[in-house]
């Protein structure tokens, strides 16, 4: 009798069936895994085909239809898409948008779980918000959503999209999901690394470039001055070549000086010392790298050895180099030729030096023509002036003609010499103005009577409009006077019908004295001109028109020089309008305004009742002129031009007045014979006028200072020497008639 036994085993296999079912899962998942892992995509950096390989891997390996990779965008407001496969068409698609704003919950899981593994996608409260504008339109029953992590940073979503019956996903398969969001996470690192090397290579390559075509030689150092590399520039500026030069010490090639050791060493002692002070203070690129230009750079023009012998001028610019801890690596010395620079600057230089040489001897050669052309003036005006006073003989009608037309002649000269004098002090900056306040109305009255004959003459009607607040302003009297002749002088000359006027207004920032005229006008082209000395519009040999071009030259100077400006508008053929224009007046005392105007007028000399004047004059006409004219009118006049025996005609003769040149012939001058003379114990009681052409107010006060009384400008004209002998011989009954200035 056989016994039979029987068990269901039903249950068993297909427990066994079930774990066969996911382990093949599970061995797939692995292989799926392993072959992304070797993948070459994920090496070349190309990061749309490593995704479209992961999202056919993923959906082929857990069975989906759709799988989506989903990143943030820059705001991380919403989630876009940049790769869907979907296994029924086999096509990858990108471009869909999820916003946060609409979809509030599902943010919030993503923020805070692992996976998100829902069965019933419809109805789960993290996928729900989804359901009609996305879930329901595909027909997606359940997903599984794994974050992508990126240096501890959320940067999107791996989804894995089931349609059909709802999935019940497992643990083995939500493990999957995080591997396949980590190899995103593997692609995205690898197309930065790869765009960072590219960049890096990009770099390097552009750098090469510059270091070789840079037509400044570049030269790298280590620590121990031991040339690393050179570009081609550095080769041809030194004669070597790349690899004469390689190994071998910088400073070999280097002319170089005492203390360019210490220099090198205060250039790496100042990494060290930004590096303990970033330390302490925390380190803030952008600053720091600032900083690390300004201080770690030295500058220097150095001679450098050439191949062939020679030296060759440069400009070397040394930096430092630091390593990636920060330390000094290397030097980069930037090295530019300046040889042909160096040898223009011996040129200017030499140029310069001449050019100062040059203008040296111009003003020795204008002092010394001062002095000689107004010599022969100072006799041919003040033998003129006596003969007008017809002192030696009466003169017929033609004869007066004459020597009007002689001293009218004479003054027009020195006019002209003054000018070339006055621009030429300007330019040399030696000119100084006495400002003084001056009223308005006295500088325009002069001015329109002195020019108002030559306006005549011509038949042009000449008025004067004053409209001003206050009738002061402040400048030199002599130059505004000799500004505003200038202007109205030219817009006579260059008028032949119609009117010449002076128009004064206040304008906001000072005054302005404005000359128009109905002349020939000027062209706009050439106001460049205008302004320019000894240039002149009209340049031919017969030119229409007198004059050396200096006027408004000087003016415009001078003008410059009050801190003003002369501007002109015209129109050829029908006029011009210059305008001066001098700014605001500083406040001064009415006392220093009374103090400082001069007298229209001076009293008369009187008889002189044996009244001794020693006249000390080098130049024989000068004092012929002055000798006979003072002997004329009573005094008794002493001349000598030895200085030998001054002193000695000084204690016999007891003179009331001293005339004394200032410039004499000799080993002494009038400032020597000054000296001598407040030496002596009768000074005191000396009354005593220097002589001289110069016009500097400096030497005016000097002259004072010296010790001497007044000062008489050479020509001297009567009227200044009628002043002289009033003020200080104190006659009151002798009177003769004026000559005008």
């Amino acid at each position: 009798m056989q016994v039979v036994s029987a068990r269901d085993i039903t249950e068993r296999n297909q427990s066994q069936k079930a774990l066969q079912i996911k382990e093949n899962h599970r061995r797939k998942q692995s292989q799926t895994l392993v072959q992304l892992a070797r993948s070459k995509t994920f090496q070349q950096g190309d990061l749309n085909a490593a995704l479209k390989e992961i999202t056919k891997a993923a959906a082929r390996t857990l069975s989906v239809k759709r799988v989506g990779v989903w990143l943030y965008n820059q705001e991380r407001s919403k989630i876009e898409c940049i790769d869907l496969y979907n296994v029924s068409t086999k096509e990858h698609s990108f471009g869909n948008s999820l916003s946060e704003k609409n979809y509030p919950a599902y943010f919030q899981a993503l923020e805070e779980e692992r996976t998100i593994a829902v069965d019933d996608a419809i109805n789960d409260k993290r996928t729900q918000e989804l359901a009609e504008s996305y879930l329901s339109v595909w027909g997606i029953t359940s997903v599984l959503d794994a974050p992508i992590w990126l240096e501890g940073c959320l940067i999107g979503v791996v989804c894995h999209e089931h349609i059909g019956e709802k999935r019940q996903w497992t643990l083995e398969e939500e493990t999957f999901a995080g591997s396949i969001a980590d190899f995103v996470t593997l692609a995205i690192e690898a197309k930065e690394r790869n765009f960072a090397q590219e960049a890096l290579r990009q770099s390097e390559a552009q750098f090469r470039a510059i270091f070789e075509r840079s037509s400044i030689g570049i030269a790298l150092i280590d620590m121990k001055a031991q040339i690393v590399d050179t570009n081609l520039a550095l080769c041809e500026i030194l004669g070597y070549s790349r690899e004469e030069l390689d190994g071998k010490r910088f400073t070999d090639y280097i002319c170089t000086q005492r203390g360019d050791l210490k220099l090198y060493k205060q250039l790496t002692s100042g990494i060290h010392t930004d590096l303990e002070r970033t330390s302490r203070v925390g380190f803030q690129p952008s600053k720091h790298q600032e900083q690390f230009v300004e201080r770690h750079r030295i500058e220097m023009e150095r001679r450098c050895l050439h191949q062939n012998g020679s030296l060759v001028w440069t400009h070397i610019s040394v930096s430092v180099i630091p390593a990636s801890n920060g330390e000094p690596e290397f030097f980069l010395a930037m090295i530019e030729d300046i040889t042909e620079r160096k040898e223009t600057e011996l040129k200017l230089r030499v140029s310069q030096e001449a050019a100062e040489a040059a203008s040296r001897a111009k003003s020795e050669f204008l002092a010394t023509m001062s002095h000689e052309l107004r010599t022969p003036l100072n006799a041919i005006m003040g033998l003129s002036q006596l003969l007008q006073q017809e002192i030696v003989g009466s003169l017929n009608e033609k004869q007066n003609e004459y020597v009007s037309c002689i001293y009218s002649s004479g003054e027009h000269l020195l006019a002209l010499i003054n000018d070339i004098l006055d621009l030429s002090k300007i330019e040399a900056d030696k000119e100084e103005l006495l400002l003084s306040p001056l009223p308005v109305s006295d500088l325009c009255n002069y001015a329109i009577w002195t020019v108002r004959d030559r306006a005549l003459e011509k038949g042009l009607q000449l008025t004067c409009k004053i409209d001003v607040e206050d009738n002061i302003c402040i400048g030199d009297e002599r130059r505004i006077k000799q500004m505003l002749l200038n202007l109205l002088t030219n817009a006579i000359k260059f008028t032949s019908v119609g009117q010449v006027s002076l128009v004064v207004k206040n304008v906001s920032q000072g005054i302005t004295f404005t000359v128009s005229d109905t002349g020939i006008g000027i062209d706009s082209n050439q106001f460049t001109f205008l302004f320019e000395p000894f240039k002149q519009l009209d340049s031919r040999l017969n030119r229409q028109y007198e004059g050396t071009g200096l006027g408004l030259a000087l003016t415009r100077k001078l003008a410059r020089l009050h801190g003003g400006d002369v501007t002109v508008i015209s129109t050829l053929g029908e006029g011009s309008q210059f305008t001066l224009f001098l700014p605001n007046p500083v406040e001064m005392q009415t006392e220093q305004n009374k103090g400082q105007q001069d007298t229209a007028t001076t009293s008369s000399p009187a008889t002189p009742q044996n009244q001794i004047i020693l006249l000390v004059e080098e130049e024989e006409n000068a004092a012929i002129v002055l000798q006979d004219y003072l002997q004329t009118i009573g005094y008794q006049v002493k001349w000598i031009d030895n200085i030998n025996n001054f002193l000695e005609q000084v204690q016999n003769l007891q003179p009331n007045l001293i005339l004394l040149d200032v410039q004499l012939i000799g080993n002494a001058s009038g400032w020597d014979l000054l000296n001598v003379l407040k030496q002596e114990p009768y000074f005191p009681d000396l009354q005593v006028v220097m002589m001289g052409f110069s016009e500097l107010p400096q030497e005016k006060l000097s002259i004072v200072q010296a010790g001497a009384n007044d000062y008489l400008i050479k020509p001297i004209r009567v009227v200044q020497l009628e002043s002289i002998l009033t003020r200080y011989l104190n006659s009151s009954d002798f009177q003769i008639n004026e000559t005008p200035i």
